[in-house]
């Protein structure tokens, strides 16, 4: 019982908050548009039983993922999306190693103050902390003034409503994420194989490269995994700090939703980036399965 128990929790989570409504997604988005509230039409109504079902496979057209290919907007918002997430990844990456590796080889007693430290800005709202950004990187913002007044720079620099603006909010936003996986991966990594690999005449830069990146590698990928998933559908971070030209799939999401009101298209949008985001981590995660069988 405890095992069937250990089993059926997590799938009846996954059923819960996954597939039904990924299912009521798929269906929306099979739907036809409609000046009605709900704005769509349903292609199968349950009181024609199985003639209805029938019917409704035999004249399913999937029009609404048709239209996202012949309109340049979307797949440019996907690919703009993909861009600014793997960025953000790779730079929270190299922000996030060196404070993962310098907690995990601080003293004992400083671990538990530090990791408080890194966890701290969740007490926080996530939308005053993003306001918060905006007073920092305006033109008259707390940057701009800090860096006139050193002298560095002579007119105010032009960061808010940029890309980059959208690349600072995002790492520092997720950047928890990937100092916790990383972290946990080397603070229980065995100090005696570095003694082990300097011994035999590595230093400590190699020796950094060949045991301490490899046995974090577990840490690193959960860390991307984390940040580079919600960074691909971000809404909140492009639409205060982006401006009108930072295009990505979460905001052209919320237009069609709230201000088109095209709910089936909205919902194929959704649908087709749950699939870029779904099928690389599967076949991922079997990859590695075989590997681990292949190393076994």
């Amino acid at each position: 019982m405890r095992r069937a128990l250990l089993i059926v929790v997590p799938y009846l989570w996954l059923l819960a908050l996954f597939l039904v409504p990924f299912v009521i997604v798929l269906k929306i988005a099979l739907s036809d548009y409609n000046l009605s509230i709900p704005p769509y039409s349903p292609q199968y109504d349950p009181s024609s039983g199985w003639q209805g079902l029938r019917d409704m496979f035999a004249a399913f057209d999937f029009e609404n993922f048709v239209f996202l290919t012949e309109d340049d907007l979307y797949w440019k918002a996907y690919l703009s999306s993909l861009q600014i997430a793997l960025i953000s990844t790779l730079l929270s990456l190299l922000v996030g190693y060196p404070i993962a590796y310098a907690m995990a080889r601080a003293p004992e007693q400083w671990r538990p103050t530090l990791m408080m430290l890194v966890i701290l800005p969740f007490w926080t709202s996530f939308l005053i902390r993003v306001y918060a950004w905006k007073g920092i990187l305006s033109t008259e913002g707390y940057l701009n003034q800090l860096l006139l007044g050193l002298g560095a720079i002579e007119q105010p620099l032009t960061i808010l409503n940029t890309d980059t603006a959208v690349y600072i909010g995002i790492v520092y936003t997720y950047l928890p994420f990937m100092i916790l996986p990383i972290y946990a991966a080397l603070d229980k990594m065995d100090g005696s194989l570095l003694e082990a690999a300097e011994d035999l005449g590595c230093s400590r830069l190699s020796a950094f490269w060949l045991v301490t990146v490899p046995l974090s590698r577990n840490g690193i990928i959960a860390g991307s995994f984390l940040v580079f998933i919600p960074a691909v559908g971000e809404f909140v971070i492009p639409a205060l700090l982006g401006g009108s030209d930072t295009l990505m799939i979460g905001k052209v999401l919320y237009e069609e939703f709230f201000n088109n009101r095209d709910w089936p298209v909205a919902s194929a949008v959704a649908v087709i980036l749950l699939l870029i985001l779904v099928i690389p981590i599967v076949l991922f995660q079997r990859n590695q399965q075989k590997q681990r069988e292949l190393d076994g």
